[in-house]
């Protein structure tokens, strides 16, 4: 079976510890997953944590490990690129370059069908960007790789999906970067993702609103009647069944939001709010509109736990089960027709 690969992320960060404790403790649920990392980044940590997890070396993604039993690696670094030390709750640029290169053999793995997924352990941006990345975070140096600039960020969960317009952006930089066309693209693609990885026929997606109360008429913004509606309205015409902009206030009460799908909001907090409130440490972050399929866990490095008992795997177990039911549904069409 072609396997999913799981990136580390930041090494001196919890990444590893995930990886090591969901290991330990549920086998089975990484039963197919080829972590793309030196095995070296995970036998550390092992035993700065006193776990007996041992990890083992493909040589390559299509070749036998050096063993049997233990974590699953591939080391998709070069000469070049060899990891620096690891410190716990340290990141070093050092290692930067390493971690970068982690994430790009893995999805260049995905785009060549070597790999059927990926899964991402939560980066340091900071020290990244510091080392010369020139990225906001993984969703868009996947597209930039994946050479595909249409693509959408979603967090999903049991209780709640929800699709951003903007992702990584100020606050008051958001309202001149929103237009009809990228929302109607946005609304094109999450459609089309739900139901060709999630199985939705007929996917019916609420939209929120950017200003208070939907705009109130126009006295509050007209974002709403200027961007938003005719958006929706378009999509409506291709076929796709979505809510003109709704006040977000309302949106994610439970009698509003279990009418949907999945809800497109215009920015980072005003989609990730509800949904951490609601669904923290079971959340999958999603990349739609990529050639293949990519998850990550809905948090960050936590530096300070990392090392620690402090640390939970179920927002990683949670996105490797999302990845294997995405596998599940290749291809799934709506049965109206549409644009997408």
């Amino acid at each position: 079976m072609i396997p999913l690969l799981v990136t580390v992320g930041e090494p001196a960060g919890i990444g590893p510890d995930c990886i090591l404790r969901l290991f330990t403790d549920d086998p089975a649920s990484l039963s197919g997953c080829i972590i793309a990392a030196p095995a070296t980044w995970l036998n550390e940590r092992a035993t700065a944590i006193g776990l007996p997890t041992t990890a083992c070396e493909h040589p390559d993604l299509a070749s036998t490990p050096t063993c049997d039993v233990g974590l699953q690696c591939w080391n998709p670094l070069s000469d070049s690129t060899a990891s620096g030390p690891i410190t716990l709750g340290r990141p070093a640029a050092a290692t930067a370059d390493a971690v970068v290169a982690c994430i790009r053999e893995a999805a260049h793995a995905c785009i060549s069908g070597g790999a059927a997924g990926m899964v991402t352990g939560p980066i340091e941006k900071a020290i990244l960007k510091n080392s010369g990345f020139a990225f906001p975070g993984h969703t868009e140096y996947l597209a930039h790789l994946a050479n595909n600039s249409d693509f959408v960020m979603m967090l999903a969960s049991d209780t709640l999906r929800v699709a951003l317009l903007t992702t990584h952006l100020a606050i008051g930089d958001v309202p001149s970067a929103l237009s009809t066309q990228a929302t109607l693209r946005c609304l094109e693609i999450t459609a089309r993702d739900l139901q060709r990885r999630f199985g939705i026929a007929s996917p019916n997606i609420g939209l929120c609103a950017l200003n208070p109360h939907a705009g109130e008429q126009g006295h509050f913004g007209d974002e709403e009647s200027c961007i938003l509606a005719p958006a929706a309205e378009a999509a409506r015409k291709n076929g796709i069944w979505v809510t003109d902009p709704l006040p977000a206030d309302t949106m994610f009460s439970a009698p509003v939001r279990n009418q949907f799908d999945a809800v497109v909001c215009c920015y980072h907090d005003q989609a990730l709010i509800p949904i951490k409130a609601l669904s923290f440490g079971e959340a999958v972050n999603i990349t739609l509109g990529l050639p293949f399929i990519r998850t990550s866990v809905d948090h960050g490095t936590a530096l300070n736990r990392a090392g620690t008992e402090k640390v939970s795997y179920s927002s990683l177990k949670a996105a490797i089960s999302m990845a294997r039911d995405m596998r599940r549904h290749p291809g799934k069409a709506d049965t109206r027709q549409t644009s997408i």
